[in-house]
């Protein structure tokens, strides 16, 4: 198959988050399965990549009439432009593919931007913000859909009566797996929708634990502003750039940190953490509930602070309990539903069912 999976979300290497990395993963077991795939994304102006990436958009504008920008830096094609909807109809027909695939952020306007190519189109349901859609869900009619947890195909099922394959995001055991020395608090993604300010607080309430702060989403001049203040007052706490090798995170983490203020679909980084038994403290938010299981501490999204720093405290000093919990985490990061050739198995066929199903289907409620 050559599917072609289209995001306006910023790809590798320009943004490292659960999706990026979680796709980038999936690509490269599907190329070696013997499928083609590619990728359009959006674009980030700043960096190496957004440079060369704004000097060929200009040569492709001028030679083909498109703005967009090619590259294989992931291995595979990745097309990148600023408004990556108004370039679908021009990737579609250069990489002719048998299947578009959408992903999260701006799902439903990316997809209707598919729909006049004719091929076959599948939704990856990564997230329940319906109002990042760009869209009305219901205009792309019956339609496949995948989604990464039992929470996110429920979330669309009471919302628009979509009925969705589960599978989980795909993580490769290899890629986050190490000994850890278990020596901090890891705390991934420090922005305010993943419990920055809560994370800033129970750091300022434990000075005696140390914990690492790991860069993800891009931040923006006011955000890295905020958070070099604050930080500033916590020398217990470690600020780390964007880790493109994960492994360099969780070898030394103890305790992964996921007090997430939004409804996650899932979270890849419990799942990441707990392959070298590392439990997780998180919220009860979204499908993290699914990611964490029995390795870990789920917390009320109303519980106070002093329930977070009392859960981070007892699995910092009680050996026993960590131990506990540790092996709890590993357990359920080797659960059957993880296993990486079941996922794929289940992918491959989401994927030919959907590409080979009649494009023309009617519109809900005709």
């Amino acid at each position: 198959m050559n599917i072609l999976f289209l995001t306006a979300h910023p790809y590798l290497p320009q943004m490292y988050g659960g999706l990026q990395t979680s796709v980038d993963q999936l690509c490269h077991s599907l190329i070696e399965r013997g499928h083609k795939v590619s990728i359009l994304c959006a674009l980030m102006g700043n960096g190496l990549t957004g440079f060369k990436c704004r000097v060929r958009m200009q040569i492709n504008k001028r030679l083909a009439g498109c703005k967009v920008s090619r590259d294989t830096a992931p291995g595979y094609p990745v097309w990148r432009t600023w408004y990556p909807w108004e370039a679908v109809q021009y990737v579609a027909a250069k990489q002719k593919p048998d299947l578009i695939v959408v992903l999260a952020v701006r799902p439903v306007r990316m997809a209707l931007a598919a729909k006049p190519t004719g091929i076959p189109v599948l939704m990856m349901l990564q997230d329940v913000e319906f109002s990042q859609h760009d869209g009305e869900f219901r205009e792309l009619g019956k339609i496949p859909c995948i989604a990464n947890s039992q929470f996110t195909a429920g979330k669309y099922r009471a919302a628009y009566g979509v009925d969705s394959v589960v599978i989980y995001p795909y993580i490769v055991k290899n890629n986050y797996k190490t000994d850890t020395t278990r020596e901090n608090v890891t705390f991934i993604n420090p922005v305010a929708k993943k419990g920055l300010d809560l994370a800033l607080e129970i750091a300022r309430r434990c000075p005696e634990i140390p914990f690492s702060f790991i860069e993800s989403w891009p931040l923006s001049p006011e955000e890295q502003t905020f958070l070099a203040g604050k930080l500033s007052l916590l020398p217990n706490v470690t600020l780390l750039a964007p880790q493109k090798n994960m492994k360099n995170v969780y070898k030394k983490c103890k305790i992964l940190l996921a007090p997430s203020m939004w409804e996650e679909g899932y979270g890849m980084v419990i799942t990441e953490a707990q392959l070298s038994g590392i439990p997780a403290v998180a919220s009860t938010r979204g499908g993290l509930p699914e990611a964490v299981g029995d390795g870990g501490v789920l917390l009320a999204t109303d519980a106070s602070v002093d329930e977070w720093v009392e859960a981070i405290r007892k699995l910092w000093n009680n050996a026993q309990y960590y131990s506990e919990k540790s092996s709890a985490s590993l357990i359920h990061s080797h659960r059957p539903e993880l296993d990486l050739i079941r996922q794929i198995d289940a992918y491959e066929k989401v994927f030919m069912t959907a590409a080979t199903a009649l494009k023309d289907v009617p519109a809900a409620g005709n």
